[in-house]
Parts: C-alpha cells; sequence; structure tokens
C-alpha cells in the first residue's frame, strides 16, 4: 500500500507519494507556490479557495503520471493556528489568518484566564494573539461573523471530503483544547466567545475520512482511500526527523523555525511538568509535543536573497564563511508565543561601510541559533533530557554554513542532522499508521557536515 502525504505549508502546497514504510518514491511529488499576502500592519493571510486550486492541481498532476495507483492511506501535515471564519452557506467569509498574522489584538477591557498559570496546564497555550482566544473576538469586532470557525486543513479537507473533523493535533494549536480531557476548554471557549456548536467536531481516534464522490470521480485511484486526521506540521516534523521521546530534541527551519521534544500522554494520564515559556501541542490521542517557535527561519534567507545583492549556491556559502556576522534582532515577523514583538521587529547593529550582503545575512542566521539554544535550555530544565538534538527542514539542508552555525551554538551537545527532506511528510505518514514509536530508528540521520547545498 502506497501513501499520499499532504504538506499543507505557509509558502506552498505539496502532494508526494510515500511506500509502505513511508519513504518517498522518487519523482512522486507536486508542489504549488501559493501567495502569501502580508503587510507592514501585520497582516499574514492566504485566500481559501486559491490554496485549495493548488492542492487540486497537485493531485490531478499526480493522478496524470499514474502516481496514485496503489494509494490506500492519505496523510496530512498541515500549518498550526490558522482560522477561517466561514458563511451561512459554508464558503469562506474572508481570508485565512495564518501563524504570520500579528494584528489581533485582545477585546478593550478583557482580562484574560482567571489563573493563567493553570490555563497554560491546560490548553499548553497563553492568552495570545495566535490562538483563537483573541483571534475570534478581533475578527467579530471588525465585523466577521464566528458562527462557524474552521482552519485551513479543515476547509480544504471538508471541501474534498464527505466529512473533514478537526483533529486533536490542529485543535491543540486553536488554544481551545484541554489537552488532558482532549475536549474543547470552557474557559477557552468563553474567552474566545464561542460554543462547542460553533467549532469544529473533533476526530476520534482511529477516524478515517472518505473522498466525496465529485473527487472519487475525478481521481478513481483515491475513491477508497482512508483519510487520516492531520497532524500538526511541528509534530509531524518532529516525527519525520526520529525525535520521538525526550532523549531527542529537532530543530527544524523551514519557513520558519521550532526547537521541540515529543512525550508519550495517553488519555487519563498526566502530562509531564511545562515550563512557563514553552508551549505545548498534541501530536495524537498518546503524544504531546513540547517546545518553542519563531516567525523567521528559511524566510530570512529569501528576504535576504531578494533585497540584498547575495552570490548564489557555492559562492553564498564560501562568503558565508569568510563572513563578520552583524549583530541582530531575527524577529523580522515579530514573535510567536509567548512573545508579544510585533511584525517589524528586527533589528541590525554595528554597521559599517565595510559591512556586505552575507555579513547581515550571517547575523540574522546566528541570532536565531541563540534563540533556539536558549530555549532548548528551557526544555531542560523543565525536564526534558535530550542527549541528541537532529537538524532538519528544507533550510539547513541547503545550507551547510547554517547546520554548522547551529552545531556552534548548541555545543556541548550533540548535533546530527536528519537528510531526508521530507520530514513533514513522513512524519504524517508515520502517525497515520500509528507508528510514531518507530521513528527513532528512521534512516537518514548523518553528520552534520554530509550533503552539499542546493543550487
Amino acid at each position: 500500500m502506497d501513501i499520499l502525504a499532504l504538506d499543507l505549508g505557509t509558502s506552498s502546497v505539496r502532494a508526494l507519494v510515500l511506500d509502505a514504510d513511508a519513504v518517498p518514491r522518487p519523482g512522486a511529488l507536486a508542489r504549488r507556490r501559493v501567495r502569501l499576502a502580508t503587510g507592514d500592519d501585520g497582516t499574514g493571510t492566504l485566500d481559501g479557495p486559491g490554496y485549495l486550486a493548488c492542492l487540486v492541481e497537485c493531485l490531478d498532476e499526480l493522478a496524470a503520471d499514474g502516481r496514485l495507483r496503489g494509494v490506500g492511506l492519505v496523510a496530512t501535515s498541515a500549518q498550526w493556528h490558522s482560522v477561517l471564519p466561514l458563511g451561512a452557506d459554508g464558503s469562506p467569509a474572508g481570508p485565512v489568518l495564518t501563524w504570520l498574522d500579528t494584528r489581533p489584538e485582545p477585546p478593550a477591557g478583557a482580562t484574560g484566564p482567571a489563573d493563567p498559570a493553570d490555563f497554560h496546564r491546560r490548553t499548553g497555550a497563553w492568552w495570545h494573539r495566535c490562538y483563537w482566544s483573541v483571534r475570534l473576538p478581533w475578527l467579530r469586532e471588525r465585523g466577521v461573523s464566528t458562527d462557524r470557525v474552521v482552519g485551513l486543513a479543515e476547509y480544504v479537507l471538508g471541501e474534498l471530503l464527505n466529512d473533514a473533523p478537526m483533529s486533536l493535533s490542529l485543535a491543540s494549536g486553536t488554544g481551545l483544547l484541554n489537552l488532558g480531557r482532549m475536549d474543547w476548554d470552557e474557559e477557552a471557549c468563553a474567552m474566545a466567545g464561542v460554543g462547542h456548536q460553533h467549532l469544529p467536531a473533533l476526530a476520534p481516534d482511529g477516524w478515517r475520512g472518505r473522498l466525496a464522490p465529485r473527487y472519487a470521480r475525478r481521481w478513481p485511484q483515491l475513491a477508497e482511500a482512508g483519510w487520516a486526521p492531520p497532524v500538526g506540521d511541528g509534530a509531524a516534523s518532529n516525527v519525520g526527523s526520529g525525535c520521538v521521546d525526550p532523549t531527542r530534541a529537532a530543530v527544524t527551519v523551514g519557513t520558519s523555525a521550532a526547537v521541540r521534544v515529543i512525550q508519550a500522554a495517553p488519555a487519563g494520564a498526566e502530562p509531564p511538568p511545562l515550563p512557563d515559556q514553552l508551549w505545548r501541542y498534541r501530536v495524537d490521542h498518546r503524544h504531546v509535543v513540547t517546545g518553542a517557535a519563531y516567525s523567521s527561519g528559511g524566510n530570512l534567507f529569501a528576504w535576504a536573497n531578494r533585497e540584498l545583492r547575495l552570490p548564489e549556491g557555492a559562492a553564498l556559502e564560501a562568503a558565508l564563511r569568510r563572513a563578520t556576522p552583524v549583530p541582530a534582532n531575527p524577529r523580522l515577523g515579530g514573535d510567536r508565543p509567548p512573545g508579544t514583538a510585533p511584525a517589524g521587529a528586527g533589528e541590525l547593529h554595528g554597521l559599517s561601510f565595510g559591512t556586505t550582503a552575507v555579513d547581515v545575512l550571517a547575523g540574522l542566521m546566528r541570532a536565531l541559533c541563540r534563540l533556539v539554544a536558549d530555549d532548548l535550555g528551557r526544555l531542560e530544565a523543565g525536564g526534558a533530557d535530550p542527549t541528541e538534538v537532529i537538524l532538519g527542514g528544507g533550510a539547513l539542508t541547503a545550507s551547510p554554513w547554517w547546520r554548522a552555525a547551529f552545531v556552534d551554538a548548541l555545543a556541548p551537545r550533540s548535533v546530527r542532522w536528519q537528510t531526508n527532506p521530507e520530514i513533514g511528510a513522513t512524519g504524517a505518514a508515520l502517525v497515520a499508521l500509528g507508528r510514531v514509536a518507530e521513528a527513532a530508528r528512521i534512516g537518514g540521520i548523518g553528520r552534520t557536515d554530509e550533503g552539499t547545498p542546493h543550487a
């Protein structure tokens, strides 16, 4: 049985086919860029119907190439925190607010949870602009109805499938889920101003969806395939990196960046202690993922490549090795929770007439390494005891220099690199198969100096 993996990212949507062991099949990949609307005011939105159209094009491409034959299971890795209000007819009532959108603010006079520490323990989240407890009231203040709200994944899959409940993993990213009870948290919902009837139904353990008739006719190879509940992209990346217990921490750099550990937390069990400055979400019904995330990652390079005169390929790597990194604050996109720095908080210091574009890039990249190192220390202080750190993600695959910078920042810890560029798809497939523990023995982990930069 082959597995179709969907990656619902911020900068692109991808569909790829893996074998029964979650290993990508060569050449079985379709990808479309999506347009993220951003602005100096902190806007970070996607067009829902346009995003769906890109995914449909990916599946059409794979079907035309005969790649969907033999697919029996569909797994999905999807971005956390997105929210999309729907109209009475189920169509989008506005754009998708992504994790990158920093505009939402709490209503005037609102006071937040009665016991912030207990709220954080229950939900793994805070009363913060990234979560629905702030986003939904903010939308209503702007005249948008929140009588029915979903995330990007629920909208896309809701169009493709007969039914698309929200997975526990994506529900935990809303900040409204009680992680222990695995149900909507009453206080969080009250702060958001919504009842359970306004929120998506939660997918039960073992849920499988099926294509709606319209799309089953379009892709008959997928007509009998089961669709597993989506997994938050960070959790999927941890699994795909082989970091599925507290002995390994994953540091992933794609569009954004994060450091995380996975811990066992089955129903009814008391979850591990949660440090004050770290979030916690669900991987599935049996595991949680704890860590910190940053709005800056590979998008630092994308910005520098767009705005500065950078060398390319091997020439850039050579220039980075000669660079004198400038002191920098990499928060160009603002803070992820619990931080509150707005978009546009990035800074550069100590510039001179001798400063080069590569010195600026190196300073931003090293600054992100230091943020990750600080939060890895918080994970360790909270009881996680990783003996190894695994680097992964497309941005690190492209830059041996950045991998070496992480080795320096994370010293004296042992640091290795997951060479598989499809860690999100692989991880989502393993979660869908119920084989999370097996990921500890996953292949592809090597030295950080292995591999060559992409041209």
